[in-house]
């Protein structure tokens, strides 16, 4: 089995799910028990500010990050924050997933966000999406995603509204190019 780790899975058009519609997902863990992935372009109306507010964490409210969008990471979990950043160790909950990306999960990440110890770059996203096993490939196979590997500057350095885009570009496909109908040849 080949691992889709640190790579995007793009929603085809045909992929009607309202939670997954042009979306481009990082995939976190995938190995022979199923997929874990954070949607990186479905912001939310709520805002880093807002959600550190809701839990009582102190933050720096001129700060510009406290007025960036959280995300909707997936539909598992939605309650719960996953931060992925670039590579910053030093948190009591992280994973690496390479050399340059960590997802962390603790409390003490979102304590910095706002504060020159934070991660120089990050997205906070509520929830994650899951695959159990051969799921994934299974959707893959039938034309709901394309598969590219990921690239760390579409995650933190572009506006959620063009990162599907940029992803198929990646391919070298224009999003008009894609087609809603499903086949094989």
């Amino acid at each position: 089995m080949s691992s889709f780790e640190h790579h995007f899975l793009i929603a085809m058009p045909s992929l009607q799910d309202p939670f997954f519609h042009r979306s481009v997902t990082y995939i976190c863990e995938h190995n022979d028990e199923g997929a874990m992935g954070i949607v990186i372009n479905h912001p939310l109306k709520a805002t880093i500010g807002d959600l550190l507010q809701q839990l009582d964490i102190e933050y720096d409210a001129n700060n510009p990050i406290a007025e960036r969008a959280v995300c909707a990471g997936g539909p598992v979990q939605a309650d719960r924050g996953f931060v992925l950043h670039s590579a910053q160790a030093g948190y009591m909950s992280s994973m690496t997933l390479d050399d340059a990306l960590m997802i962390t999960t603790s409390k003490d990440i979102l304590q910095r966000l706002t504060t020159p110890e934070g991660p120089e770059k990050f997205l906070l996203a509520l929830g994650y999406a899951g695959w159990v096993a051969g799921q994934l490939e299974q959707e893959i196979a039938d034309n709901s995603w394309l598969v590219i590997p990921a690239d760390p500057a579409i995650i933190f350095d572009m506006a959620h509204a063009y990162k599907w885009e940029a992803a198929t570009k990646k391919m070298g496909i224009e999003a008009w190019q894609l087609t809603g109908d499903a086949g094989h040849a």
